[in-house]
């Protein structure tokens, strides 16, 4: 295993770990944007049909009965989730030929470690 891949998993491994444990800790009063729109009287325009469905909703897992515990998969699990995004997204935007070992330490993403 790589030096990067183990500062990659351990910093996962923070993040979970933060997920999982301070989650529950989160504060129960609305957000800013959310108290604005209860201050000013609008908060109920912004109810209504769903344009897409929170596999998350109010950052509870559903189907789990104990409030924290449902708090805390939530964070692990929406952790987890970006996570897996981020990696694709970086694959599919870094695509590059050749290994990374043949580049010199601050040269750019298609620089090969040669001589001019």
């Amino acid at each position: 295993m790589s030096r990067r891949q183990k500062w990659v998993i351990g910093g996962l491994l923070v993040a979970l770990i933060v997920a999982a444990f301070l989650s529950p800790f989160a504060s129960t009063k609305p957000d800013g944007l959310e108290r604005v729109a209860e201050d000013h009287g609008f908060l109920e325009k912004g109810e209504g049909k769903e344009v897409i469905k929170s596999p998350i909703p109010d950052y509870v897992m559903p189907g789990v009965a104990n409030e924290t515990l449902a708090g805390s998969l939530a964070g692990v699990v929406g952790t987890l989730l970006t996570f897996i995004l981020f990696v694709l997204v970086g694959k599919i935007l870094f695509r590059r030929s050749g290994d990374y070992a043949d580049r010199k330490p601050g040269m750019g993403p298609g620089a090969k470690g040669g001589s001019l």
